[in-house]
């Protein structure tokens, strides 16, 4: 007799399919709002510490600082980003 719920035996338990990241849209989505792109690769407090980031960054341009933390920041994440996408796809098993 087989158990009413669980695993049968003899069967693997696999999780649920994981979609495949697009490290090109995840790059683009972090170009036009940083720390979009690490929210779309799962990386939730990651995205949301650059998002700050670069809001205050961007706020204090008014100060000289800010015109060096800004790009910085932007451009990390861009490439965060773009590798973080790539890192998913390799631990997934995805070219």
């Amino acid at each position: 007799m087989q158990p009413a719920y669980g695993q049968q035996y003899g069967m693997q338990p696999y999780g649920p399919p994981v979609a495949r990241k697009e490290p090109a849209l995840s790059l683009l989505a972090s170009f036009f709002l940083p720390g979009l792109g690490t929210i779309l690769n799962g990386e939730t407090g990651k995205g949301v510490g650059l998002l700050v980031g670069s809001f205050f960054a961007a706020m204090s341009m008014a100060i000289i600082i800010g015109f060096v933390i800004y790009p910085i920041l932007w451009i990390w994440g861009m490439v965060d980003a773009y590798q973080g996408a790539q890192k998913f796809n390799a631990r997934h098993g995805m070219v």
